[in-house]
């Protein structure tokens, strides 16, 4: 699969989450196999960019690979300078987010309520494509909610107006994450436009990935929660898809390893007090997908030092494997 002059390793990606694609979960997902990573989405809003929440954010950094970095925003123009500004700092693609569901980014007109109006969806991809260089990929929902399913509109507006590849998650904004995503609406995206269509949705083993592939004719799929806890599930889903045979789960000494190291980059890229706050819900997330251990992580979350956690998952990990 390509995205502009890109070619990816692989059709296996990571979706973009708030609070989650950080660069610390870029890395590790791309060492384990991820095609290409996508930074959590940035704010479109200028006086948002110095400050330090959305620079330790930014999709920019070492070994993710080709740098995509989603905005999110509501205003054409604005958009189009944000998309600007990421290319100055070294963006490679700039996604566009018309898929998160989230409450306080919908009231903003931002995410995913902008598929409510067709007309300024266009003018916003419209701006930005033509702000840029570089590609503009695009993150959409199914439609604003069941009875108003309208990817596929939405995904030929795209393509005419220079989008080089949509990503679409199988429900509509009115699901949130509730229920089983569907992928007929995909499919049918995927038969309506000639760019390249990433599949998105409860995407969790790889026969998962390898169905929805087949199903819909995809030409990439996305993990976005099956990926928490577990990155993995890239190397897993990349070998199936290559050779139709399974690869065994990391036991329990590589998961040990991955976590400290993984937590230990979480805590050099946000400082001691913030670093040790967002590695908790990490550290629940491995603990949940590899050895359940409700003690601990009750333990875990009341640690504030840095230190004194990956001093704790270290005596942990010591028990167990």
């Amino acid at each position: 699969m390509r995205i502009g002059p890109y070619r990816l390793d692989n059709p296996v990606i990571l979706a973009p989450m708030a609070g989650v694609t950080d660069p610390p979960f870029r890395r590790l997902c791309r060492e384990y196999g991820a095609g290409l990573t996508v930074s959590e989405m940035c704010s479109s809003n200028p006086d948002m960019w110095g400050t330090k929440k959305s620079l330790a954010r930014m999709g920019l950094a070492a070994d993710v690979g080709i740098q995509s970095v989603q905005i999110a925003g509501s205003e054409p123009e604005v958009m189009a300078e944000a998309a600007r500004y990421n290319q100055a700092l070294g963006a490679q693609i700039i996604d566009i987010n018309m898929g998160c569901p989230a409450k306080k980014v919908n009231k903003k007109l931002a995410g995913s309520a902008l598929l409510q109006y067709p007309d300024l969806v266009e003018a916003i991809l419209k701006t930005v494509v033509a702000a840029v260089s570089i590609p503009v990929t695009l993150k959409i929902r199914t439609g604003w909610d069941p009875d108003n399913r309208n990817a596929v509109q939405i995904a030929q507006l795209a393509e005419q107006v220079g989008i080089q590849a949509l990503a679409v998650h199988g429900r509509t904004r009115a699901c949130l994450f509730k229920g089983e995503a569907e992928f007929d609406t995909i499919k049918a995206v995927k038969a309506a436009v000639s760019i390249p269509v990433i599949a998105n949705g409860d995407i969790t083993s790889p026969e998962r990935a390898k169905s929805v592939l087949d199903y819909t004719q995809a030409d990439a799929i996305m993990i976005g929660r099956g990926a928490q806890g577990n990155p993995w599930l890239f190397r897993q889903v990349a070998h199936y898809f290559a050779t139709g045979e399974q690869l065994a789960a990391p036991n329990l000494a590589e998961v040990s390893q991955v976590v400290l190291r993984h937590i230990a980059d979480i805590h050099q890229h946000y400082g001691n007090l913030a670093g040790a706050r967002i590695a908790r819900k990490h550290v629940g997330w491995y603990l949940q997908q590899h050895l359940p251990a409700d003690e601990f992580r009750r333990y875990f979350v009341t640690l504030e030092d840095a230190d004194e956690q990956l001093q704790a998952l270290a005596d942990f990990f010591a028990t167990v494997t």
